[in-house]
């Protein structure tokens, strides 16, 4: 950050005209975003015609939820507007973590091996491999194999900068895993599809069958198609991020290949039950209608997240991605160099948030991470990403993950109440 700058430009320009010139900067940017945005509205409207949504999928149902219409009708729903052989949508999955978890935990036996392909993954998933923590249960703990390189930081088109391919996916590899957002990670880019394509075709030439998972948790439909679309035999998220809308009070998705699927099922729940019972709790209706809601919500989100990075960035601060890069995820990055810094911003945001706008965040140890967190999270469901909220961990470069936004005037209003805030600090 070019500190004088950023401090002369808060002092002396109204936040609403710095906003206002931001986004006539962005005409063009906000114009691609309403063509994806549009193009995945019409594929979730043709999924929800061909299967013949009716008031009847809303109704409740109890105990096992044997032959659950609604449920498989909301399965079906999924992989189609994933592009996939088939989907699992459940509220026993709790978290985007969970939902990684099945996957990889229901697909990999001992003595073959993942290979994640971009390099060390997101915090939370540390635990499920088991080969830096040694849990009870992880993937290595069961006897699989676990190696990680990171082969695209310099493009997947023209070569890598790691070990070669064919010697990370020769036999007993199983699996090789893309995570596709960036992560708590201010180095690594977030993968476009493009890029997913590129690497899972050269996969499947080298190692025929080997699985490409993709951890989809914040990229769905910001582009306009899924990574099961152009290559990927899995992905799984979380339905509190993009896909819920908004509406999703929790749960997660895993789509794909039928058989990875159900082999993901059957760590779900049990084998022999596989995806046959699990109630909905009678959110039917809300998972539909989220799911409906998604492309235009994440719109809104991936707008608000370039309106910030045009504003930070013109204010001299370091920003991934850059406003004029296409996007992946919903997820922007402030690099702000100092945890004084980071946690102003973050206290900030929370107070322009509507739900616990007085609550002031502090930095804690939770669940799964190795530093301490601070959030700014004054969302309706909690823990909801797909809702405007930002985060970080308290190690350098004190970098601020901003993702969501229900609505972009949203965004707009938090951003200038963030930067009046700033400006009154310097």
């Amino acid at each position: 950050m070019r500190a004088d700058k950023s401090a002369n430009d808060l002092k002396s320009q109204p936040m609403i005209v710095a906003i206002k010139e931001a986004e006539e900067k962005l005409s063009a940017q906000f114009a691609r975003l309403e063509e994806i945005a549009c193009t995945n509205q019409k594929r979730v409207l043709d999924a929800f015609k061909e299967h013949r949504v009716t008031e009847e999928h809303f109704a409740e149902r109890t105990g096992y939820g044997i032959d659950d219409h609604a449920r498989e009708l909301l399965d079906k729903i999924f992989a189609s507007v994933f592009e996939s052989e088939a989907a699992a949508v459940r509220m026993q999955i709790v978290s985007g973590t969970h939902a990684l978890a099945c996957a990889l935990l229901g697909n990999l036996q001992s003595g073959e091996r993942m290979v994640c392909l971009t390099g060390t993954p997101y915090d939370t998933l540390d635990k499920v491999i088991g080969h830096r923590h040694h849990e009870s249960g992880s993937l290595v703990a069961s006897g699989v194999q676990y190696v990680e390189a990171d082969v695209c930081s310099e493009g997947v088109s023209d070569g890598f900068n790691a070990q070669p391919l064919a010697e990370l996916l020769k036999p007993p590899t199983r699996m090789a895993y893309i995570q596709k957002s960036c992560g708590y990670s201010f180095e690594r880019r977030t993968l476009k599809n493009a890029d997913i394509e590129k690497l899972a075709a050269k996969v499947h030439a080298i190692n025929p069958t080997c699985i490409v998972m993709v951890d989809n948790c914040y990229g769905e439909f910001v582009e306009d198609h899924e990574p099961t679309a152009i290559g990927a035999d899995l992905v799984a998220g979380s339905l509190i991020k993009n896909p819920g809308g908004g509406l999703a009070i929790t749960g997660g998705y895993i789509a794909g290949k039928k058989q990875l699927v159900e082999a993901a099922l059957r760590r779900l729940t049990a084998p022999g039950i596989d995806g046959h019972l699990g109630i909905m709790f009678n959110q039917n209706r809300l998972l539909l209608q989220g799911l409906f809601l998604a492309p235009t919500v994440v719109f809104n989100a991936v707008k608000g997240a370039l309106l910030v990075a045009q504003v930070f960035s013109e204010l001299g601060y370091e920003v991934k991605p850059a406003p004029d890069e296409a996007r992946a995820d919903i997820i922007q990055a402030i690099k702000f160099g100092g945890a004084e810094a980071l946690t102003a911003f973050l206290k900030a945001i929370q107070q322009n948030s509507p739900v616990n706008s007085h609550v002031t965040p502090e930095p804690a140890l939770m669940p799964g991470y190795e530093d301490q967190v601070i959030m700014a999270g004054g969302t309706f469901i909690e823990g909801s990403t797909i809702e405007f909220s930002a985060d970080g961990p308290l190690r350098p470069p004190y970098v601020a993950f901003v993702q969501g936004g229900l609505t972009y005037f949203h965004v707009k209003c938090a951003l200038a109440g963030a930067l009046e805030a700033m400006a009154a600090r310097v």
